[in-house]
């Protein structure tokens, strides 16, 4: 039995969901649209690992029927608010609700599609640096700091090919940084920002699921293809086939970052170098299975499953 922990407000948990069900494989959705209204939730320790239940509207199920959890955790949006309770309340009590859910499946035997221990490197994009570095990937040249004149002289050693993004694991838009950003530089001193020698090149995401790795070429004129169409770009995207080399150094830092599943982000170079700038622990691979074809979401499917490579499932 699969446990996909979601809301069906996600495109991404409605296509994991879509998925399961088309290869026959017997799920519930603890659904976080309603989550904690509805379910219950009740174990204990026993030896090695927790025991006990997991009940929704119409289902129930014991821990020891799992072979996999899908984690993917909504935030207010996409919620249902809770009956009877003031709205000042419901992030405290999701957060409290989540920190439950969390702890148990940190420690549970089957495959956890992420334990929240894989995803705490995101939350520093300095620290995992480090780690992809230590796996063989090579990271464009990078300033963190909150200091204006350092930034400032970065932007002039790099003849202004500079990019800027946050440090942590909150989404941004990845913006090149301008003239007229110049004159907000001061406003670092409220707090540090990440910048990065702007890498000429096409863009590549790389999921890697279990032992399996889909790579998706991206073409694009805009700084950040996720926004192309509001900035009026196209985005194209395509199958890639990579070297054994950068293949092995993706499977290498998702196994280093304790993830089973990891959305890589690459850019490749016209001289053909590779540079590596982050590994999100929940990916939005949707985006990628509906744009290029690849089976990402099947292969999600057989690892909760825990069936072999090359199921039934198409």
């Amino acid at each position: 039995m699969i446990l996909v922990c979601g809301g069906l407000a996600d495109s991404v948990t409605e296509l994991a969901c879509a998925r399961i069900e088309a290869c026959g494989y017997a799920y519930r959705l603890l659904d976080q649209g309603r989550y904690p209204e509805g379910f219950t939730v009740h174990w204990e320790w026993a030896s090695a690992y927790p025991e006990g239940t997991i009940a929704g509207p119409g289902w129930r199920l014991d821990l020891d029927e799992l072979t996999g959890v899908y984690a993917r955790y909504l935030e207010l949006d996409g919620r249902v608010p809770l009956t009877g309770v003031d709205k000042e309340m419901l992030p405290g009590i999701y957060a409290e609700a989540n920190a439950g859910l969390v702890a148990l499946f940190e420690h549970l035997p089957c495959t956890v599609v992420n334990r929240c221990r894989g995803g705490m490197s995101n939350h520093s994009k300095p620290y995992q640096a480090l780690l992809i570095a230590e796996c063989g990937l090579r990271a464009p040249e990078t300033l963190v700091t909150n200091d204006p004149a350092e930034a400032n002289a970065f932007y002039e050693e790099n003849s202004g090919d500079v990019i800027y993004k946050s440090l942590s694991g909150i989404r941004s838009i990845v913006r090149r940084l301008s003239q007229e950003h110049l004159t907000r530089l001061p406003l670092l001193r409220q707090g540090p920002a990440q910048f990065q020698r702007y890498v000429p090149g096409d863009n590549v995401r790389v999921h890697v699921v279990g032992e399996r790795v889909f790579a998706t070429r991206v073409k694009s004129e805009a700084v950040d293809y996720r926004y192309a169409r509001q900035e009026g770009q196209s985005c194209q995207m395509a199958a890639e086939v990579l070297t054994p080399e950068i293949e092995e150094a993706c499977v290498r830092i998702t196994r280093r970052l304790d993830l089973m599943f990891a959305g890589i982000d690459l850019k490749i170079t016209p001289q053909g170098e590779t540079f590596c700038f982050e590994v999100n622990p929940s990916p939005g691979f949707s985006f990628y299975e509906l744009g290029t074809g690849q089976p990402i979401s099947t292969a999600l499917a057989d690892l909760l499953h825990a069936t072999p490579r090359g199921s039934r499932c198409s």
